[in-house]
């Protein structure tokens, strides 16, 4: 079987049948084989897209749900050979083009067509993280331009917080995203508030250059899980350490970002994240 990518909602949605039915079937007949995500999360592969579709044909033909179920599943086997990345990788190369082009329309539907296609840790772990930091390369490198930087990051991250929306609703635990006092880059922390709500943790974010007292204000009034503050330089934490400091002495804290050390969180009484925004949302779900 194919590796999974699609969140049954996506699969749903292309294949034209509803979850629930979905869930019945892989109960009731082992139509479905899906895989599991480091989070937990049920992805359906080609395979299981296929089979879906060839049970419609069946039911279509006046097949009963349990006879139809015993064909598709007596048909030929499914490859076991590896699926092919070129799809994902050629809506990824669309979506570069039109970033680097400053074409908003051309970029913003290459993102439609990802997000259709594949499951949100899919579009963000496998195309947004890998372009943000390879445009971030090209930048230090003097083969992009700051223009070209501002333009895709302000698009994607105005797309990303639009599938935010409603993201602090929910009874699971919260958590408080800020970025340090002066930080301006709060992408990263986006992405990451996006995989712990996949994981189905509520959010509160605080964004850009949060004062340290709004940052204690806040968890003070809404007990979170955790507050995060994130920083692409070692500067953006300084200042803020003591106070920092006194709120982890009441609060679960965790440092992340390119500015985030050891150092710095050894001397907050913080955690560091060091890992991938994906990773480390699977590393907190799991706790």
């Amino acid at each position: 079987m194919q590796d999974g990518y699609l969140r049954i909602g996506e699969l749903a949605r292309r294949v034209g049948v509803r979850p629930e039915l979905l869930r019945a079937w892989e109960t009731r007949y082992g139509l479905l084989s899906p895989s599991r995500s480091a989070g937990g999360f049920r992805l359906y592969s080609d395979d299981d897209e296929e089979r879906v579709r060839a049970m419609r044909a069946e039911l279509a033909g006046g097949l009963s749900a349990a006879e139809a179920a015993r064909r598709v599943l007596a048909g030929p086997v499914p490859s076991a050979a590896a699926p092919s990345s070129e799809p994902l990788e050629r809506r990824a190369a669309e979506l570069r083009a039109g970033l680097d082009a400053y074409d908003d329309a051309r970029a913003n539907a290459a993102l439609d067509d990802l997000l259709a296609a594949y499951s949100l840790d899919t579009v963000l772990g496998r195309v947004v993280l890998p372009y943000l930091e390879e445009l971030g390369e090209r930048w230090r490198r003097g083969e992009a331009s700051v223009a070209q930087e501002h333009f895709a990051s302000n698009l994607l991250r105005g797309r990303l917080l639009g599938l935010a929306r409603g993201w602090g609703q929910g009874s699971g635990p919260r958590a408080i995203l800020a970025c340090a006092p002066g930080e301006q880059h709060d992408l990263g922390l986006v992405v990451f508030g996006l995989a712990l709500r996949q994981r189905g943790w509520r959010i509160t974010f605080l964004g850009p250059d949060t004062p340290p007292e709004t940052l204690a204000e806040a968890a003070a009034t809404l007990d979170p899980e955790i507050v995060v503050v994130t920083g692409t330089t070692a500067a953006a934490f300084r200042k803020a350490l003591p106070d920092l400091q006194r709120l982890a002495a009441g609060t679960r804290v965790a440092l992340g970002g390119r500015g985030a050390s050891e150092g710095a969180a050894a001397s907050v009484g913080a955690e560091l994240l060091e890992a991938d925004p994906l990773s480390e949302a699977d590393r907190l779900a799991a706790a």
